[in-house]
């Protein structure tokens, strides 16, 4: 996941384990309409909802650590959690579609299909594998401005997000991501997605001078990743997920992990201190944070993390 000004190159799109499961709790601070964006309607709590909006993110065994047993013993597994119904059906649905859609896909791009074929495509995956009603929640040839996006997103009658298509052989690039991001903020709207049918890129806006672009999350449809690891991804454009604001935090632990984030930390002054008292640690050498810091910049980083950090 990248930040920018004005787009996102070098996609980062490796989620982590504990978020292709059932989603958990988001936490406070969600953008709202005074940020500059649009957010996403409250969700209205149901009776199936389980843990949704009270649970941490579940363990590696889908169960929450108990507490420490008297006499030392290991602290027993909590139950797991129920996974709502509402979400066992649409997580369903979403690998459903994943497999369904993939021949098609394929037949598309053997014959290099024009963008309107891809877009028929693209409108039943919405409306059969991600939920969405074909009249009530898309708006084909959403008009803003002076110009038109592919699709404007709605739930409960609001406008969260833009969706914009490509042709299914033209390769996604940071020209289409202005394009839907100029959409995006005339409109006030948070969530964006480009897409050509194979590849799914989900974007989110955050309001400012300059407004920042975080890539959510990538999925290639057609990618030798098993169909349950792509489904477990896409599933957060579900109609029922998106409702819900779940795709918050996925794009939350996205941001706290970015790359170019994680090498700021690393070259903050405490860290590079605790760093050094380890370098004298196991050498016996002593050494300053100043050397440390060039020579994480100039052996270790990478020159396009280098380019948009501040340090």
């Amino acid at each position: 996941m990248m930040q920018a000004s004005m787009g996102v190159v070098d996609p980062y799109s490796q989620l982590p384990p504990e978020l292709a499961v059932p989603a958990a709790a988001s936490p406070s601070g969600t953008p709202d309409a005074a940020d500059g964006v649009g957010a996403l309607p409250e969700p209205e709590p149901s009776a199936d909802e389980g843990a949704i909006g009270s649970a941490a993110i579940l363990g590696e065994d889908g169960a929450e650590p108990g507490e420490a047993e008297p006499g030392g013993k290991a602290p027993a597994a909590r139950p797991r959690l129920k996974v709502p119904r509402w979400e066992e059906a649409a997580r369903e649905q979403t690998l459903a579609a994943v497999r369904k859609f993939a021949e098609p896909l394929r037949a598309l791009l053997e014959r290099d299909a024009n963008e309107g074929d891809t877009r028929l495509l693209i409108t039943d995956l919405l409306c059969e594998g991600l939920g969405y009603d074909k009249y009530a929640d898309l708006t084909t040839e959403y008009m803003v401005r002076q110009d038109f996006a592919d699709y404007g997103v709605r739930i409960d009658r609001q406008l969260v997000a833009f969706i914009e298509v490509k042709r299914i052989s033209q390769k996604l690039n940071e020209r289409h991501l202005r394009q839907v991001q100029m959409y995006a903020v005339n409109e006030g709207i948070e969530w964006m997605v480009l897409t050509n049918g194979q590849i799914w890129q989900v974007y989110h806006l955050t309001g400012g001078l300059p407004v920042v672009v975080d890539l959510v999350f990538e999925v290639d449809l057609l990618g030798p990743e098993p169909d349950e690891s792509k489904a477990s991804r896409l599933f957060y454009l579900h109609h029922d997920s998106l409702k819900r604001r779940q795709i918050e935090e996925v794009w939350r632990h996205s941001a706290a992990t970015a790359p170019e984030l994680l090498l700021e930390v690393i070259l903050s002054e405490p860290v590079l201190d605790l760093v050094r008292r380890e370098v004298r640690k196991r050498t016996g050498t002593a050494t300053s944070t100043d050397v440390l810091r060039q020579v994480i910049r100039t052996d270790l980083a990478q020159p396009k993390l280098l380019d948009r950090i501040s340090l």
